[in-house]
């Protein structure tokens, strides 16, 4: 063995080396490593040797070998080697590849005279036939060559017997099996194949996979990982064919090839001419796809063609089963256009009149240099054109994902994927077809079809070279597929119950299988479910005892339904016999889907596998064919659905949008020019269209009204269907119940589409919005009224033998698969526990939607992580046209679903049974039990009795009693509560007990209970009707939890009378059903007051152990919740609604004037410019209103939305006004907006110079009574003043004014800070509960969490103490939540739940030594210090006195930490490292830090460099030693420092010292 490999090979790969390392030890192994590095042969060899080194090894002569090897009988004991390929085809090449090893060993053997090796290999797979098969078992192969559902075959049969030797089981291509049913489905069966064969290795391998750690444990337990690192090489190419794609109309996904139409003047001569070399006339053979129509397609066609015919060997893939047949077509018909247009004459081609359409004609020719592969093309097609491809003769395969996994295809030059591949793993798999060989380069070129699918290659791409393949999930514990093993399994021989249990949980994706959930799947199999309306609930087994017992017919049915793969109803494609053929069985050609058969007619021809066949005859379950060489037949169409974007391709894909719009420079490489052009363009008309391109943090929502007058709304998000598509579910139940309308959502990779009735007012963003703890709830209990529920339980249903074929071998038609699924679902809807419903709510909430997701989505909107910009438009923006197209398709065929599946399904799901199921947390598990126990004893008044008259409310306001029990009320005994209380109680006996009552509950329990009035005692006669429903609520008011059995005992009540009134009292809302008590495992109920206080306390209760977050914890997280970015980052904001979302979180605060636009604006929106701050002014979206002086040419400015402005602007007190100002401001509250010179009037009218009524208008800014149109006046104040005249100094801008061509008479007498419209600020409202509301939404949309010291440093009317009353109120009404947040900050502590998720998720770090969050590179944040992010000197106190949030100051946080002050202009720094933790760096590692950061914002522009005088009180001089340079009075940061002048020679001190001699030296002579 080591000798043939020697010769063979020059040495082991490093996978194989590091592979054979692990499996020789006989450990299980994952081998992960790229295609073409040798892994496959890795995996055999060891067992290879194993077996060539067997004792009694049968040596073989040479030359029949390989004959005996099939031939021989008898003489094995059973399989050694088990692999296991999810394809059929890539069995068989693997057998191919296993020849040369064996025939090289056989060879060495006879060369060095020892025994020959006799290692046979055999297949088995759903085309083997039944004569190979009983060979199989009668002489039993070395290593076995199968399928998932083949070894489930055999494991459920007499051929398992031949794998009881089974040593070895090789997983290949196990990423394509570990995410899927399939592969829990292979789980079980080599579950059930160790009971049969005991222990043994388990071999995975793939080329991408992640994460490592699942699916190393999905393959078995202790799983060694062997994944070296790979220098796989890549040349990946993404191509355009057209210079502007957007005149070339939008696909939809998968849609035809060929649907969108262009202008063909459009298109060049040199794309269209493919023989530029050859006569005149031949350029005309090369029509668009069908005549008078184009589309992009020619273009791709051209270029796809010439690098075909560039390359010796290549593989298209594409996405589509109808696309590969649509290109395979054209790719001939260029080739024919060139070679042999003779072939594509008008006489052989059918007219469009007698196709469907058109754009459904492909034109024939002869399949010679591609053919189509996939799934519908029969296996004598496909191995065809494998074996065409591999010898050479075939130029090119066009395929689907039929030839994605790692089925060797021969020397493939080239990959071509034609629309982004659906993932980057597959596009890896693809790509990797080429240069299949170790060390190979594979090369790939992409093709876009259009600009939204452009986009996702160039995230795609990138991705693939960096192998950031998606995270793989592996379906948990799905409870269709345990049906079906279980009833195999007891096929072939019976079960113990815990035994089974056992077995099946060792499974990895059954590792957390609840009992009671596997108990319900063995009931569903033993037929607990009776019915007479759906037959085929009868028992497939029978439990005796815990053994679990076959019936008649078990085995039958679980052979003929194997598998997991649904049943799609397709139509068998069959060539009819004819007379020239012998009159031979009809030879399978391929499948066809249902819904395109209903639409075919006999005599139509269609296009199948680069053939054309004409229909001749149609039966219930085959389509019956005969060749029409020659004939242009109609393509057809496979409806299917197709896998969503993962969400973290998703998230990475909005990234790219905002980072490619703002720097192009990311757009990777492999893009060419038209490629680079089309993807920015696209990117910036829809920036154009809607304001703002969507990404993974700022969604846009669109809306625009379509031609009959509704609003089409569309939310552009990129996270994926999986996201998208639950979402949607939620907002159209939310859109049913406010508006009882069907808003008919729609949900793509890309976004959602509503359709809303025209209302008062238009849709927003509110119908979007969930609590992140609702909407899984919500999506839980509308999945069932979804068209993908009904469909997806077919699916489940079929897969746990609940809908068995009634004919195996024949086709089950679809309509009728449908019928009997919907009548199963009208009997299961009866049983909350039935398995199947809850397996189908399972698998559309973890496996088709993405809850955790959503739930992350949502939880980010409400902490604002992510935002919605709101635009109206007239017509569909570019992202919202692609997402239309899809819109009306998904109406026709959505998840292969009639109406008569749609209809409301209102299901019973048993809510213990789901929860465990999904793995949930159920509402007892929130209930804190000690605070249920409190809570109904302080109700029963248990103890509370320390009197006789204390006693007498308690059987007021509890009911009679027990005398057994009265110790547990009252320490008075009972005869001298009875003497003590006389009549006023009673002894009366209910339910067989004793008890004491009051007397006034006599009539009660007479009408009631039949308890009869005990002598003496004085009772009303008239009947009391509902005297037990009184009873009962007094008693349920007066408990905790209770179970019906409890209410039943208490009353000496029959369990049903118990029910009958409980029932009522469900129905009125005074009782709630649930389970609230842990170990209690049958239904429970309580009072609905009950539960609200149970709910309440137990919150309190988890409230008051969760520890408040540390001081530094809200530092860290004041900048994030306020979207700042920490130096060396770019804030995540953009454009003008980025401005405007800045400026609604800060409405209401005032700050300097200088501050705006150097510290507050550019630190939050990532491309700041002026110019956005001034569109929003002029339109007047945004008030600006002054609010005092903050430096002599610097005003406070608040920036207000104008929709709320009245309710937050301060109410000034009547100003003393001079009497300019007194004429500006009669004349500004006329109204209107006003120019400087119609305020200063004509020079004979003026009553003021044009400087004094400047300076009066800016006092009047600043009193808050004027306001200019712009910013641009403020900020010619700002720029216009002497030094030190604004608190924030940054670069200033050069204004600009315009060129006059030496008009000098009529100069502007308007000065540079007086330009634009000055108009009255709006009018404060005064209504306080107005004002209240408006500043407690601001306070807590600022600050996320309010304190005192927040609203004190506001310094505004009132207080503190007004400002409490108002959060209060927020509180009583649900708004908001008071707690203790922040140590050492009091409990007067507002924010909502969401926000104190967030906050809680900045909470220090369990170690003490470090910086507190943990981390090594803190955030170091440089702000203002009056800026709301700074929470020193607010919510915080300064860590020491001096500071001050004065204007102008400076702070600098490290990791949330107060790491510098500077005051204003820079003079003075303070530093505070005495109080940083141990470990965070030494105070001069620190101080480096803290000028670094300076560094950056003043070479970011933010502020103008500072000269530090003084440092913590002392000369600021040291700070050069930290970065900063020289100045004569400290050191200056930031900006140029001047070098010290140039020095010719020394200077006399460097001469002097020169001449110091060492004192070691000795002169004396020797």
């Amino acid at each position: 063995m080591a000798t043939w490999f020697e010769e063979v090979f020059a040495a082991p790969t490093p996978v194989q080396e590091q592979a054979w390392k692990s499996i020789s030890e006989g450990e299980n192994t994952l081998v992960v490593a790229p295609t073409g590095s040798g892994k496959t042969l890795a995996a055999f060899l060891w067992s290879l040797n194993s077996m060539v080194q067997r004792s009694g090894q049968q040596a073989l002569h040479f030359d029949d070998n390989a004959a005996l090897q099939r031939t021989t009988t008898g003489t094995r004991e059973g399989v050694r080697v088990l692999y296991i390929s999810p394809l059929k085809a890539l069995g068989v090449d693997v057998e191919n590849n296993l020849r040369a090893p064996l025939t090289g060993m056989a060879r060495v053997a006879q060369r060095m005279e020892l025994d020959m090796p006799d290692i046979s290999v055999a297949v088995r797979s759903g085309d083997t036939p039944q004569a190979e098969r009983n060979r199989q078992a009668r002489k039993p192969p070395d290593i076995l060559i199968t399928t998932p559902e083949s070894l489930y075959l055999m494991l459920t049969s007499k051929a398992a017997g031949i794998l009881k030797t089974v040593d070895t089981v090789i997983v290949d291509e196990i990423h394509a099996l570990a995410g899927t049913k399939r592969g829990v489905h292979l789980a079980l069966s080599l579950e059930r194949l160790r009971r049969l064969a005991g222990d043994f290795q388990r071999i995975g391998l793939s080329a991408t996979v992640r994460p490592l750690d699942a699916v190393a444990n999905f393959l078995g337990e202790r799983t060694t990982i062997v994944n070296p690192p790979a220098e796989k090489k890549w040349k990946l190419d993404v191509h355009v064919p057209v210079e502007d794609m957007s005149d070339l109309p939008v696909p939809e996904e998968g849609s035809p090839i060929g649907d969108a139409v262009i202008d063909t003047s459009s298109i060049s001569d040199d794309v269209l001419d493919f023989n530029l070399d050859g006569p005149e006339e031949k350029k005309e053979l090369a029509p668009p796809p069908t005549p008078g129509q184009s589309s992009i397609w020619p273009h791709i066609e051209a270029q796809l063609y010439q690098e075909v015919m560039a390359h010796q060997s290549t593989i298209v893939f594409v996405n589509a089963r109808r696309t590969a047949e649509r290109l395979t077509s054209r790719l001939n018909e260029i080739w024919a256009a060139e070679h042999d247009p003779d072939a594509l004459s008008p006489e052989t081609r059918r007219p469009p009149a007698q196709l469907m359409k058109a754009t459904d004609v492909a034109g024939k020719a002869a399949p010679v240099i591609a053919r189509a592969h996939h799934g519908s093309v029969s296996k004598e097609e496909r191995k065809a054109t494998e074996t065409a491809l591999k010898e050479g003769t075939l130029r090119a395969v066009v395929s689907t994902s039929s030839l994605e996994l790692g089925i060797d295809m021969g020397a493939v030059d080239l990959v071509v994927q034609v629309e982004s591949p659906p993932s980057v793993a597959s596009g890896l798999q693809r790509v990797g077809r080429a240069g299949h060989s170790v060390g190979a380069v594979s090369e790939g070129s992409f093709y876009p079809k259009h600009r939204s699918d452009l986009v996702q290659t160039a995230v795609t791409v990138p991705r693939m070279r960096q192998g950031l393949i998606e995270e793989l999930h592996t379906p948990k514990s799905p409870l269709d597929v345990l049906a079906q093993q279980t009833v195999a399994a007891v096929a072939v021989e019976d079960l113990e119950l815990d035994d089974w249990y056992e077995t099946v949980t060792r499974a990895w994706p059954y590792r957390d299988l609840a009992r009671e959930v596997f108990d319900a799947v063995i009931d569903l199999v033993i037929g607990i479910y009776p019915s007479t309306d759906f037959a085929e609930l009868r028992p497939r087994a029978i439990l005796d005892g815990t053994t679990l017992k076959a019936r008649p017919g078990a085995q039958r049915v679980a052979v003929t339904n194997a598998g997991t793969i649904p049943d799609r109803g397709m139509f068998g494609v069959f060539l009819i016999a004819s007379d020239q053929e012998g009159g031979q069985g009809p030879r399978r050609v391929g499948e066809l889907d249902e819904e395109m058969v209903y639409e075919s007619r006999v005599g139509d021809v269609f296009t199948l596998g680069a053939s054309s066949w004409r229909i001749e005859n149609i039966t219930r379950d085959q389509v019956q064919v005969s060749p029409a060489p020659g004939h242009t037949g109609r393509l057809p169409f496979w409806n299917g659905d197709s896998a969503g974007r993962p969400y973290e391709l998703g998230l990475a894909l909005g990234a790219f949008r905002r980072e490619a719009k703002s720097d192009p420079a990311i757009i990777d490489a492999s893009l060419d020019t038209y490629a680079h052009d089309n993807l920015l363009k696209y990117l910036e008309e829809q920036e154009e269209a809607t304001g703002v391109v969507p990404d993974e943090k700022t969604l846009v929502l669109e809306r625009f009204t379509d031609e009959l007058g509704d609003w089409r709304v569309v939310l552009h998000t990129p996270f994926g269907k999986g996201v998208n598509a639950a979402w949607a579910l939620a907002t159209g139940w939310r859109v049913a119940q406010e508006t009882g309308m069907d808003a008919q959502a729609v949900a793509g990779d890309d976004g959602i589409v509503l359709r809303l009735p025209q209302g008062e007012k238009e849709p927003d963003g509110s119908i979007f919005a969930f609590d992140a703890d609702e909407i899984a709830d919500i999506v839980t209990e509308q999945v069932g009224n979804s068209a993908l529920f009904a469909s997806r339980f077919r699916e489940c249903a079929a897969r746990a033998l609940l809908l068995p074929r009634r004919n195996p071998g024949k086709r089950a038609p679809l309509w009728q698969q449908r019928q009997r699924a919907e009548q199963l679902l009208d009997v299961a809807r009866n049983y909350p526990s039935f398995p199947i419903i809850l397996e189908t709510v399972r698998e559309c909430l973890q496996d088709v939607y993405d809850l955790p997701a959503l739930q992350d989505v949502m939880r980010n909107l409400s902490t604002r992580r992510i935002r919605v910009a709101e635009v109206t438009t007239d017509q569909p923006s570019p992202f919202a046209s692609s997402l239309l197209f899809n819109y009306t398709g998904a109406f026709m065929y959505e998840g292969d679903t009639p109406l008569a599946e749609k209809r409301a399904a209102a299901l019973a799901l048993d809510p213990s049974l789901l929860a465990k199921l999904l793995g949930t947390v159920e509402l007892r598990e929130l209930l804190d039990a000690d605070v249920i126990a409190e809570v109904d004893a302080s109700l029963r008044r248990l103890g509370k009795a320390e009197t006789s008259e204390q006693f007498a409310d308690t059987l007021r306001i509890v009911g009679p009693v027990p005398v057994d029990e009265l110790d547990l009320y009252t320490s008075v005994p009972a005869a001298a509560l009875e003497e003590s209380l006389g009549k006023r109680i009673m002894r009366v006996r209910i339910g067989g007990r004793e008890h004491l009552a009051q007397a006034l509950d006599a009539p009660l329990l007479r009408d009631g209970l039949g308890v009869p009035v005990p002598p003496g005692i004085a009772a009303q006669v008239a009947t009391i009707p509902d005297a037990l429903s009184q009873l009962v609520s007094r008693w349920v008011r007066t408990r905790g939890p209770f179970t019906l059995r409890d209410l039943a005992a208490a009353f000496g009540l029959s369990v049903g009378a118990s029910y009958e009134v409980l029932s009522r009292l469900i129905e009125d809302g005074k009782v709630i059903e649930g389970r609230y008590r842990q170990g209690v495992d049958e239904q429970e109920y309580m009072g609905a007051e009950v539960l609200r206080i149970v709910r309440t306390r137990s919150l309190a209760a988890a409230r008051a152990q969760t520890r408040p977050v540390s001081q530094s914890a809200l530092g860290r997280f004041m900048p994030a919740w306020l979207n700042i970015a920490p130096v060396g980052q770019r804030p995540a904001l953009r454009g003008a609604d980025g401005v405007f979302s800045v400026i609604e979180q800060l409405a209401g605060i005032r700050l300097p004037a200088s501050a705006w636009e150097s510290m507050i604006l550019p630190s939050r929106v990532g491309d700041y410019f002026p110019e956005m701050l001034d569109e929003l002014t002029l339109s007047g979206e945004v008030q600006i209103v002054g609010a005092g002086k903050a430096g002599a040419r610097d005003p406070w400015i608040m920036l207000l939305p104008a929709d709320y402005a009245a309710q937050l602007i301060p109410v000034p007190e009547e100003p003393l006004l001079s009497l300019t100002q007194q004429r500006v401001m009669d004349k500004i509250n006329v109204g209107g907006g006003y120019l400087f010179t119609d305020l200063l009037g004509p020079a004979s009218e003026s009553f003021t110079t044009s400087d004094e009524l400047r300076e009066s208008m800016w006092d009047l800014v600043e009193a808050g009574l004027i306001a200019p149109d712009s910013f641009a006046p403020i900020r010619a104040r700002l720029a216009g003043g002497k030094h030190g005249k604004t608190a924030h100094r940054a670069k200033r801008r050069p204004s600009r004014s315009r060129i006059r061509s030496g008009r000098t008479t009529f100069a502007n007498v308007t000065p540079p800070d007086m330009t634009g419209r000055w108009a009255a600020t709006p009018t404060p409202d005064t209504d306080p509960t107005q004002r209240s509301l408006a500043h407690g939404e601001a306070w807590l949309d600022r600050y996320g969490v309010v304190t005192r010291g927040s609203i004190v440093a506001e310094d505004i009317v009132g207080g503190f103490a007004l400002a409490y009353k108002s959060l209060s109120g927020f509180e009583e009404a649900g708004k908001a939540m008071r707690g203790y947040l922040v140590e050492g900050l009091g409990a007067a502590q507002f924010s909502t739940p969401a926000t104190i998720d967030r906050l809680r998720g900045h909470q220090d770090s369990d170690d003490l030594v470090g910086w507190p969050s943990g981390t090594k590179e803190p955030k170091v944040y440089v702000l203002a210090a009056t800026d709301p992010a700074n929470p020193y000197g607010a919510a915080l106190p300064w860590p020491d006195t001096g500071p001050t949030r004065s204007a102008g100051a400076l702070v600098v946080l490290i990791d949330g930490l107060l790491a510098a002050h500077i005051t204003r202009g820079g003079k003075t720094m303070t530093t505070f490292f005495d109080g940083f933790p141990e470990g965070t760096g030494t105070e001069d590692e620190l101080l480096t830090v803290v000028v670094g950061a300076l560094t950056d914002a003043v070479a970011a522009g933010r502020l103008s460099p500072l000269t530090v005088e003084k440092l913590n009180g002392e000369p600021a001089f040291t700070l050069k030693n930290h970065g900063a340079g020289a100045s004569p009075r400290g050191a200056k940061i930031g900006g140029r420092t001047a070098a010290a002048p140039k020095r010719r020679g020394r200077t006399v001190a460097d001469a002097i010292k020169s001449m110091e001699l060492d004192e070691d030296l000795d002169f004396d002579d020797h």
